[in-house]
Parts: C-alpha cells; structure tokens; sequence
C-alpha cells in the first residue's frame, strides 16, 4: 500500500519538518531534485512558474537541469514569488538561465514542466493563468510538479486543468491526485519522498502486493468448502434480470468461491434457474414477483453462507425494509447491501439498526446521496469526509463507487486507483457485488481491505477487458470473464 494524504495533513507535516531541523530552502532543492531524477530530459524545457512555493520547485529543477548540461528557459507568470521561491530564482538569473514572461514566448518546447500552482490551489484559475495552461497543453510533453494546475488537490476537481503525461508528487501523494476527474487528466503518477514525516493517519492506496495477501495459490488438499459458500439474494419479476443474477453468481466463481448460491423470488425460480450452470438456485416466498418476509425461509436459504449479496434487481416493496432489518439485526456474516437494497435502506430508520464493520454497503453517487441526504455535487466536492463522517456514525464498511473507488470503515481509508472508462455500462456495480461476496467467503483480512482488494481485482478486470474489447464496445459480461486471467497474473506475480 502505499500512503495518501489531505492537503492540509500535507502542509502542517511540512511545517512541522521545517521546525525540526529541515530548512524550506533544503526541502524545496529536495523536490527538484526528486523532478529531475523522474524523467529522462531532452530538447527544448521550457518551466513555467507561478507565484508559489510550486514555482520555487520549478526555480531549483531550472538550476539542476543548467548544472547537468540542459538549457532551460524559466517562463513567470506573476513578479510575485515566495521567499524560497526568491532565493532559486535569483540563482537562476546569476547562472544565466534564459527568464521570460508568458506573453514574451514564441516558439515551442518538447518539454513543459508545470509549476504554476500548488496543491492549496481551490476554486477556478485566473483569465491569464488559462491562456498558460492551455499553451502547456499543446506541448508534446507535459511534466507537472507535485499535482496538475488547476486541479483541487483534496478532491481532484477543476474546470480548467494542465493535462499530464508525468506528475510528480513531492513528499506524499495527495487525494486529488485520484478522485473524480484527476484520471482523466494524470497520465502516469509518481511519488517522490523528501524526508518529510506524516503528522496525521494517512489513507492507503491499494496496490498488487495487497492483493495477493488474499489471493493466494491453492493447495491441492482443498475443496469447494474450504473456499466459502457464499450467496447472491435478489430479482423480481419487474427486473427478473436472470442473466445479470446468475452473472454475479459467475463472477464469485471466478473470484475463487467454492459454491455459490442465487437467492430468488419463487415467482422467477425457473427463469434465473435455466441461466444458471454451476451455481445454486433458491427459491423465497413471493407475492406478485417480489420476495416476501419469512424468518424461516431466509434462514434456511442463508444457513452455511460465508456472505451474503443483497438488494439487485429488487425492485420496491415495504417487505424488503423487514428482509434488511433481519438481516443487518440477526446474522453474523457478512452482508453486501448493493442496488435496490442501498434504496430500500434509504427509505428506513438507520439509527434503528444494529449495524458493524461486517454490513457492507457499495452505493454509486445517487444513492449515497440518497443516504446521507447531500447532493452530488457536495459528495465529489468532500467525498473522503463524508464517507468518514458516515461511516464514524453508523460504523459500516462503506465502498463508494467513482472513478477512484473509496472503501472505508472506522479505522481506515483505503483508495482503488484501477478501472477504466469502458465500466461504465450497465452491470458493472453487479460484477463488482460478486468479487466482494466471494472474497468474503475466503478472506482472512479484515473486511474494509478484503473489500478495497475486491474493488482492485474488479478494476483490474475491467481494464483487461477494455483492452481487449475497447472502452466502447466492452460490456459487464467482459469484465467478469476478465477476472480468472487476472487472478492467474497475480499468481504469477507472486512466484516471481
């Protein structure tokens, strides 16, 4: 895993570096140096600098590359400048490095080196700072320092935004540097530590070497019960969704569960059964194509599992709120509330229910909305405080899907950097549901990393498929028949 922070966990660790001992100037020499030794420097550089500490950074890389036999040309945006950020650039002017205003350039670089603004950057550039970032943006090759100007670096939004193909984060990598639209304009990431000490918990990127603590390879002496029967709960006759049900069972399948079980309405048992080869059908009591409460029927139909999924293609009914209460209230594995199931709970008294760690709920945006009663817009603006704020309160796990997924519970924050454009087709979140369920059935980890793993292999998934059928033309169905290959890589990565 590797370690990420809020911008303000950022500034006070740096503040707290700098009493102790490390001085700005030597910390700022320290993330040029980190810039110079992430790429491999040629033709034209032209360094754009703001106002800031990130045109500091950009002053010190300028000097570094003139010692190294480059030619360099520093392009200001502002006179201003901060303290450090005065002492390199005055350097700069005595080793003779060409300083030119933006409106004075007339030629092109190979290189531009984007040191404009610094990750305390919010809200919406200048009319001026645009013009720059759109003049970067048509360079060959773009190299931002620390986080892409413009973009926010807390929660990764931004109107106006340099686009990188190399960002080189200084210190610690920040939040923004994943979520919402930070993908779309970050082409590769790398970190480069400085020596500054982290004050508060950091969060923790999800990477290959976690996932293999849970996917492991198998001794010969096992069977199917060593691996988890694990069970999928959904459907009506509105959304019998037959082929969906029996995918999720698939997916657990191919995740690595022994046995896995669709729970249906018995309304649409032989419809979701003629679908299905290796998994399980079984059937609830139902009343016009949707499930019924029955204490006995649900115990019958849950006895044995490892985890159980809940909630797609549930349609609306007052019975599932009493279905939910059972389970959240009565069992002890556990459970992934997804789809209708998340709006079922929106619907019901939350502060009722006996939830833990082990009641796992994997909304999309809407549906968070709907459960915290926030707009969309104020979730991606403060995403990674609300899902904590939620999570502190009703001491779930929580997964929110987004182009990072985030997945939290009381102790931890755990951020999924894969997936791909090509997901975003219908089935997806389901495909998600039964990786998740079928880690749980074989998992040893705690559950917010068992489920941080899950979301990884199902971002792994999609990218394969996405390259094999591009991000148009792939479909759900891809991205869980993706899955065995990429657990066989991991495995293979892990013999290595």
């Amino acid at each position: 895993m590797k370690e990420v922070i809020t911008v303000n966990n950022m500034r006070q660790s740096d503040e707290s570096t700098i009493k102790n001992g490390i001085p700005s100037r030597e910390l700022m020499f320290r993330a040029a140096m980190g810039v110079y030794n992430s790429f491999e420097w040629n033709g034209r550089i032209g360094i754009f600098c703001g106002s800031g500490n990130n045109a500091g950074d950009g002053y010190a890389l300028a000097l570094i590359l003139k010692k190294n036999g480059f030619d360099p040309e520093i392009i200001i945006t502002s006179e201003k400048c901060s303290s450090d950020g005065r002492y390199y650039y005055e350097l700069c002017l005595d080793e003779k490095i060409v300083v030119k205003k933006f409106e004075e350039i007339n030629e092109k670089y190979d290189i531009a080196v984007d040191c404009l603004l610094g990750t305390g950057f919010k809200g919406e550039v200048n009319e001026k700072i645009s013009k720059v970032i759109d003049y970067i943006n048509s360079v060959k090759t773009v190299i931002s320092v620390d986080i892409n100007s413009g973009l926010n670096g807390d929660n990764g939004l931004g109107k106006k935004v340099v686009k990188s193909d190399l960002t080189v984060s200084i210190g610690t990598l920040k939040t923004g540097l994943f979520l919402n639209q930070a993908k779309d304009y970050i082409k590769e990431i790398m970190n480069k530590d400085i020596g500054i000490e982290i004050m508060d918990k950091p969060f923790y990127l999800i990477e290959d070497t976690d996932a293999k603590k849970i996917i492991k390879k198998r001794p010969n002496f096992s069977n199917k019960g060593t691996y988890g029967y694990v069970g999928i709960m959904g459907g009506s006759k509105s959304y019998p969704g037959a082929i969906r049900l029996a995918n999720m069972g698939q997916t657990a399948l191919y995740s690595g569960s022994g046995v896995s079980k669709i729970i249906v309405p018995e309304e649409i048992y032989e419809l979701v059964f003629s679908n299905v080869l290796e998994s399980v059908v079984y059937s609830l009591p139902s009343l016009d194509g949707k499930m019924i409460f029955s204490k006995e029927e649900i115990d019958k139909s849950i006895s044995g599992l490892k985890a159980l999924g809940v909630g797609v293609g549930w349609d609306k009914s007052s019975e599932y709120s009493k279905i939910l209460e059972y389970l959240i209230n009565n069992t002890n594995i556990p459970i992934v509330i997804d789809a209708d199931g998340i709006n079922t709970l929106s619907l019901m008294d939350l502060d009722s229910l006996k939830f833990s760690d082990r009641i796992i709920l994997t909304p999309h945006l809407k549906e968070f909305s709907r459960l915290t009663g926030k707009t969309i817009e104020e979730i991606n603006e403060n995403s990674i405080s609300i899902v904590l704020d939620f999570v502190s309160k009703y001491d779930v796990t929580l997964l929110l899907k987004g182009p990072t997924t985030i997945v939290a519970n009381r102790k931890n924050l755990y951020l999924i950097n894969k997936g791909c454009s090509g997901m975003a087709t219908a089935g997806s979140g389901d495909v998600l549901t039964g990786i998740i369920v079928s880690l749980l059935g074989y998992s040893k980890e705690e559950y917010a990393f068992t489920i941080a793993v899950g979301a990884y292999i199902n971002g792994l998934s999609g990218e394969y498929a996405q390259e094999k059928y591009g991000e148009i033309g792939m479909v759900s169905g891809d991205t869980a028949r993706s899955i065995s290959f990429v657990i066989k890589d991991l495995l293979e990565k892990e013999e290595k």
